[in-house]
């Protein structure tokens, strides 16, 4: 994928990254510690792309990962991604991740029920390469049992754990938290 620009913001988990392009959305970037990293790491990501201010179009998005990271419930359906080069099986999984609401998780196997996978790890290994953590939910996707499963960004679980929590993450079939110390 490629970008032309990308924007830093602070949010309440430090600060985020979202880069774009003429198709949508490049790329999410969740904090690496400072502004300095995070830029850092987006121009390793999208080589070329320059900093700006976020184009009216994603200036919503932007407000919304700033509000969906204090805890307010946020929907980011109608954001437009560019899944150009995106594998067809991630897309399938970006797809279902996207319909978790905030505050809800769903497990690997069960999203491999539904696109007939036999092997929930090709699930997880595609939410490892997702380009657009926060916009598609792969914090939301669980291991069995109650476990809380891995995660490929910046701080590992401890992030995905923070995340959840800051949703106030439950499973859909119970009234009662998620045992985010799994």
């Amino acid at each position: 994928m490629t970008a032309s620009a990308f924007t830093i913001f602070e949010t309440a988990i430090g600060p985020c990254g979202l880069a774009w392009n003429g198709r949508g959305i490049a790329g999410f970037q969740l904090p690496e510690g400072d502004a300095a990293g995070t830029r850092a790491r987006l121009a390793r990501r999208f080589p070329g792309a320059a900093e700006a201010p976020p184009p009216p179009t994603l200036r919503s998005v932007v407000a919304d990962a700033v509000a969906l990271l204090e805890g307010e419930a946020r929907d980011f359906s109608g954001a437009v991604l560019d899944m150009e080069g995106v594998p067809d099986l991630h897309r399938h999984v970006y797809e279902i991740a996207r319909t978790i609401p905030p505050g809800r998780v769903m497990t690997y196997g069960e999203i491999a029920a539904r696109l007939r996978v036999g092997n929930p790890r090709l699930i997880g290994q595609a939410l490892g390469r997702n380009p657009f953590p926060v916009i598609v939910p792969c914090h939301r996707v669980v291991a069995a049992g109650g476990k809380l499963g891995g995660f490929s960004a910046n701080g590992g679980a401890g992030t995905k754990r923070r995340l959840l929590a800051i949703e106030g993450a439950r499973r859909d079939e119970s009234p009662t938290l998620f045992d985010l110390t799994a």
